[in-house]
């Protein structure tokens, strides 16, 4: 499928998708939402993708919303509603995306940009990435589930002072407060970036699945919840034949050669 803003690549277990508003420093328009939507559709329909990359194009991760579609004309409440709506899709498509996902983040990524690659399971930073919630610079408040995504990250009091600031912070300091996984030198972020979604890719396609399932879930369910969700998933995964190949390589001393199954 073509894309106006975005590029889809797939190699082996790996599949990437690029933000490609390189002029625009990868903000959001509208088209990129739905567009986004429709990446993650095609990439989910690929049995073969493992493990999702998600990236910006020319040096940047994602600058946000499109400010200068805001600026052509003021908008009524209604309209505003509708804008973040396309937003919320994409969000809740990317949170819950059945594979595992990696942001690979260099240059800026701030206001929607940050919460977008909190969307991801991980966040793999370039020591020149640029984060903040810049939100109240234009008199507006967090989108792209940012008010959700970053106190669970940070706590609720730091996830504040960001927030009521609109501090822009480096990626030492994202690290530092637990927004990033991983921070290293611009020349190896794609190098180590895939390198840490092709372990994850060697692992059981369909346990991977539930365990993002079960962890998503457990940020908003009670722990007699979660250990039931824990006993099912289990059940699941002990009738697999995926943990029977882990089984059986564990005692070959041998990697295991999972299918998903």
């Amino acid at each position: 499928m073509g894309y106006q803003t975005l590029v889809v690549e797939r190699t082996g277990p790996l599949a990437t998708i690029t933000l490609n508003r390189p002029d625009a420093r990868n903000a959001i328009d509208l088209t990129m939402r739905q567009e986004l939507v429709a990446a993650l559709d095609e990439v989910e329909a690929d049995a073969a993708a493992r493990v999702l990359i998600l990236t910006g194009s020319g040096g940047h991760f994602c600058a946000g919303g499109d400010v200068k579609t805001m600026r052509q004309r003021r908008q009524t409440a209604a309209e505003g509603r509708a804008r973040v709506q396309m937003l919320n899709t994409m969000v809740l498509r990317l949170v819950d995306f059945p594979r595992p996902t990696i942001a690979m983040v260099d240059g800026y990524a701030v206001g929607a940009g940050t919460n977008l690659a909190l969307c991801c399971d991980l966040v793999v930073a370039s020591d020149r990435a640029k984060f903040g919630e810049l939100f109240n610079k234009i008199g507006l408040v967090p989108d792209g589930g940012g008010t959700w995504l970053l106190s669970r990250l940070v706590g609720l009091a730091r996830a504040k002072e960001l927030i009521f600031t609109g501090d822009v912070f480096d990626a030492g300091e994202a690290a530092r407060i637990g927004l990033v996984n991983r921070v290293v030198p611009v020349g190896e972020l794609e190098k180590v970036t895939r390198a840490l979604a092709e372990k994850i890719a060697s692992g059981p396609p369909a346990v991977l699945r539930l365990a993002k399932h079960m962890v998503n879930r457990a940020a908003t369910s009670d722990l007699a919840a979660a250990l039931d969700l824990e006993a099912y998933s289990q059940g699941l995964a002990i009738a697999s034949d995926d943990h029977q190949e882990g089984l059986a390589a564990f005692f070959d001393k041998r990697p295991p050669k999972f299918i998903g199954a």
